[in-house]
């Protein structure tokens, strides 16, 4: 009998669903806040497709969540558009945090929606979860004008380190500087390496609703990579292509996919290269993306600075390759991270004549997070024989940008992490000619 029983005990135990679903995870040493569990957590939104009729929304839950959907509905006043409200299944890829030893072992599964045809200029509301129980609150984001017009967006140089502890001060301020941003542009180094999932969860934790709510446009920076050793290649952080859902260039080789593409959004093409690897082929990209726009606007971003300002810092790669490609594409603003100090220049049409104020492109250099490096002043002057001209710098200081289009001019703004401004630039651009001005 007392067999019988142990066998009976036994039995049950190994038929229980907790222990067959959870019997391998460990969430030792981990905070409530990096468990995963049934309810949507790290919730993003990123372009995918026309911005003006479409939206990708990224979220992560346990593995017990094995299907998922998102609904979305033009919002109203009140509560009643849940009524009218449509549903997408979601695509769901399990993911083992455990490919990283610095990772407690764990498997977790992240879902995908892209929404299409959608109104554009139109407040839409949408909630993701497991379609019964399981569902975040309703959030809110407004798509893309169909034509030009205003938009404004923000800038983040690294966040990188100590990431909830002081970088979620600035993305914070910067909602609170800039509400009504549409998007923001990280320009790399978002967490200090790579495959380590406690350093995405602060980054996930530190923006909060916002990365829900503003969509996103991330650039890889060489954070976002393992470096190779030991005959293991350079690779790209396990979490990037789970928790992000972005543009694929299907003729880029597929290391590329998804760190290098561009969005077009209200007459301003937004090209996001990969500093880190494969930069010829990207040059014949960004040829063919500045070659075939008749965009009023040309933005370039990639994490490694163009002019950079930091001791022993140098993209001699992207001045003697892309800088060229700029110059006679004529792009208005190129944003950079990686030397975690601050730097705005820009490069004249007509580098001869010192007192010309016509315009060619500006150039950024920023950091956000708490990792600072010092200048090098020297190293600045020697691209002057590039026609690059210093017009603003600093150090030891966390920034973020707002960046306002609207008409003919383009207001650039970087503000400190108190929310003090501490440089402006304005270009103001014909569009029948192409003529540029900059007005500090």
């Amino acid at each position: 009998m007392i067999f019988k029983n142990a066998i009976f005990f036994l039995t049950a135990l190994l038929l229980q669903p907790s222990f067959s679903v959870f019997a391998h995870d460990s969430h030792k040493g981990l905070h409530h806040w990096e468990i995963p569990s049934q309810d949507p957590d790290r919730i993003i939104l990123t372009f995918h497709g026309d911005p003006a009729t479409s939206r990708a929304v990224t979220w992560r839950t346990d593995k017990s969540i094995t299907s998922a959907v998102a609904e979305i509905a033009e919002a109203t006043v009140n509560s009643k558009f849940q009524s009218s409200a449509v549903s997408f299944d979601a695509q769901t890829e399990p993911f083992d945090l455990g490919e990283h030893k610095g990772n407690a072992p764990l498997v977790v599964h992240n879902h995908s929606v892209i929404f299409k045809n959608l109104k554009p200029e139109t407040s839409y509301l949408y909630r993701v979860g497991d379609g019964r129980k399981y569902w975040s609150e309703w959030i809110q984001f407004k798509t893309a004008k169909s034509s030009y017009g205003k938009s404004q967006f923000v800038y983040f140089g690294d966040a990188q380190n100590d990431v909830l502890e002081h970088w979620s001060r600035v993305i914070r301020m910067a909602y609170k500087t800039a509400p009504d941003a549409s998007f923001a542009v990280h320009a790399g180094d978002l967490i200090n390496i790579a495959h380590r999932d406690h350093e995405w969860a602060q980054w996930f934790k530190a923006g909060g609703f916002l990365h829900s709510q503003w969509t996103a446009i991330p650039v890889a920076g060489n954070h976002e990579f393992m470096p190779p050793g030991r005959g293991i290649p350079r690779k790209i952080s396990i979490q990037w292509r789970p928790q992000f859902t972005l543009p694929v260039v299907d003729h880029l080789d597929a290391s590329l996919h998804e760190t290098v593409y561009t969005v077009d959004y209200q007459d301003i093409r937004i090209i996001v290269l990969n500093s880190n690897e494969k930069q010829e082929q990207q040059t014949k990209y960004l040829e063919s993306q500045l070659k075939n726009c008749s965009a009023k606007w040309k933005i370039v971003t990639c994490h490694h600075s163009v002019f950079s300002p930091a001791k022993g810092r140098d993209f001699k790669f992207a001045r003697q390759n892309w800088k060229p490609l700029f110059d006679k594409y004529e792009v208005d603003l190129v944003l950079n991270g990686h030397d975690h100090t601050y730097a705005r220049g820009h490069v004249p049409t007509r580098t001869s004549e010192e007192d010309s104020n016509e315009l060619g492109t500006v150039y950024v250099t920023s950091v956000s997070g708490p990792k600072q490096y010092g200048l090098d002043k020297k190293q600045i002057e020697t691209y002057k024989s590039q026609g690059y001209r210093s017009d603003k710098t600093a150090e030891q200081t966390q920034f973020f940008q707002v960046i306002t289009i609207e008409d003919d001019t383009l207001s650039y703004v970087a503000y400190t992490v108190l929310g003090d401004e501490y440089d402006r630039a304005t270009i103001k651009k014909n569009f029948a000619s192409g003529e540029k001005s900059l007005i500090d």
